[in-house]
């Protein structure tokens, strides 16, 4: 089909959509939609050269086109993984050659065109490669045949002037005399809601410590939750919720990578704080930093490359003996990129790296225990970027048919969840599997660790510590000292320039916590914990 008689079949088709007025028949567009736009997102995101806020407002739309044209959430969970899969597509176009970023700026700058996005200018365009050269036109038509149908199936939705934190009178959103609120979005339901609960333990556990001491400035610190199940069609509406209906002054703890997609636009729109969201993906580490997003852990990428320094270094086992289990997402897709980058570092070709992917909030691992099996020389180490119970899923069913395959997983994963279940299916599954982490080993007698064993044991009785909770207990200090710093004025600009002036800060970690203009970042550090066959974890040395 032709641009032209391409744009003029949307037409149509949009048209008749929006006659009918149902909800399945503007699903069905949008499920042809995001076979034209995912590549376009995603082939704009793997060049370096294009700025993340870009796509991140064309995705942040076409999660609305999704979230308003599903009939219930079961439709929008696969229009969402749909368009996961359209956007790794669109990764793997740019990384394979098969389009260049020249090709993938011209498409994103269409998009933004047909949406009223003001354009940017031209020398912010990456240059050509003879690569895919001849297909611009036809792409760039294709594109722009796409944003105008998105345009069309998202006409419904009134979009208001996005309000900042400053209310009439002067008095800032979420802070009063008495009080500070702050918000978080995570999953409270679905498979992954152990991450979300014990995220919010972990800061619940530091705010009422520092509230049982007078709070800051007299302000108590209150935390306000809203579930959006690890789905980024629902965190629009939790973000919304937050904001809206419990009129939070900022964000802290929000879990997950594809649901951070959602999120941080929501919070830059409104110049909001986005602090120390539960992932390590890039999408918060922009160079230079988003001004109200700051992190506290380390990032996917220096996880995974510990993970493969300890299997290549460590462990002896050669380079193409190593696959990467993942998610089919984001958070997926920023393992692996990580996984990449450690090859490349050791001087070792990722070309071949073997991926093997599940869907997000499943445990459906057969895809890839089958293209496990069909590898030649075969697999000795999975590097897992996945969440508790597809990780365990995936061990149960490779553990006796691979004898000796070593696991390790990133810190998302939910290091007590994981062990947990892994120890119901009995010792010999959990012995070995390796974790990496964010912080301390929580059987340890670091300063920090008794602090948060102590606090979590008085307001939060019959909890066991936890590797999730312990890194909201972190975060929230972090953010509490930060306040402290600014005084009885709090407002979000002042409260970004004490984050930024926050240096050496020893919260007992066994390391410095940093930030700066240049460096929203906070922790570098990684630490190794490997399940023994009681389900524990054991410290372990990565290097």
């Amino acid at each position: 089909m032709t641009p032209r008689w391409m744009t003029i079949f949307y037409s149509a088709l949009l048209a008749g959509a929006s006659v009918q007025a149902h909800a399945a028949g503007r699903a069905d567009v949008v499920r042809d939609l995001a076979g034209r736009v995912g590549p376009i997102i995603g082939s704009a995101s793997a060049c370096v050269d294009i700025a993340r806020p870009r796509i991140d407002s064309i995705a942040g739309k076409f999660t609305a086109v999704i979230r308003e044209s599903a009939s219930n959430d079961a439709e929008r969970g696969d229009l969402a993984r749909l368009l996961d899969r359209t956007v790794a597509d669109g990764r793997v176009a740019v990384t394979a050659g098969r389009i260049d970023c020249r090709t993938a700026g011209r498409q994103l700058a269409d998009l933004e065109q047909s949406l009223g996005i003001p354009a940017v200018p031209a020398a912010a365009v990456p240059a050509a490669t003879p690569v895919a050269a001849t297909a611009t036109a036809t792409a760039t038509a294709a594109a722009t045949a796409t944003a105008r149908a998105a345009a069309v199936v998202t006409a419904p939705v009134a979009v208001a002037p996005v309000p900042i934190a400053a209310l009439p009178g002067g008095a800032i959103r979420g802070v009063t005399d008495h009080e500070v609120r702050f918000g978080m979005a995570a999953p409270f339901s679905g498979a992954s809601k152990e991450l979300g609960r014990q995220m919010k333990l972990g800061i619940d556990t530091a705010f009422n410590r520092i509230n049982e001491a007078g709070g800051v400035e007299g302000r108590m610190l209150k935390l306000f939750a809203a579930d959006d199940g690890y789905e980024p069609t629902r965190t629009a509406n939790a973000m919304k919720q937050l904001y809206e209906k419990d009129q939070v002054f900022g964000i802290i703890g929000n879990v997950g990578t594809p649901t951070a997609g959602v999120a941080v636009p929501y919070a830059l729109e409104r110049r909001m704080l986005f602090f120390s969201a539960f992932t390590g993906a890039n999408i918060l580490r922009h160079d230079p930093p988003d001004r109200y997003v700051f992190n506290y852990r380390a990032s996917y990428a220096e996880e995974t490359d510990a993970a493969v320094h300890y299997l290549v270094k460590l462990r002896r086992i050669p380079p193409k003996q190593i696959a990467v289990f993942a998610q089919q997402d984001s958070y997926g897709d920023a393992g692996f990129a990580g996984v990449a980058k450690a090859f490349r570092a050791l001087g070792i070709s990722d070309s071949a790296i073997v991926r093997l992917n599940y869907q997000r909030n499943s445990v459906d691992v057969d895809d890839a225990i089958d293209q496990l099996k069909l590898q030649k020389p075969a697999i000795k180490a999975v590097v897992m970027v996945a969440t508790y119970r597809a990780a365990t899923k995936f061990i149960e069913k490779t553990h006796d048919q691979f004898p000796g395959l070593v696991y390790t997983n990133v810190s998302f994963v939910g290091s007590t969840a994981l062990a947990d279940e892994l120890t119901l299916l009995g010792p010999r599954f959990a012995n070995g599997v390796v974790v990496t982490q964010v912080v301390p080993a929580v059987a340890g007698y670091s300063s920090v660790v008794l602090e948060y064993k102590n606090a979590l044991a008085k307001y939060f009785p019959g909890e066991a510590p936890d590797y999730v909770s312990l890194e909201g207990y972190v975060a929230a200090n972090v953010l509490i000292q930060a306040m402290k710093r600014v005084g009885p004025q709090l407002d979000n600009e002042r409260l970004v320039d004490s984050l930024e002036e926050l240096h050496n800060l020893d919260l007992g970690l066994g390391a410095t916590l940093n930030f700066g203009r240049g460096e929203h970042q906070a922790s570098h550090k990684i630490w190794g914990t490997a399940l023994d066959e009681t389900g524990h974890f054991q410290p372990i040395e990565l290097e």
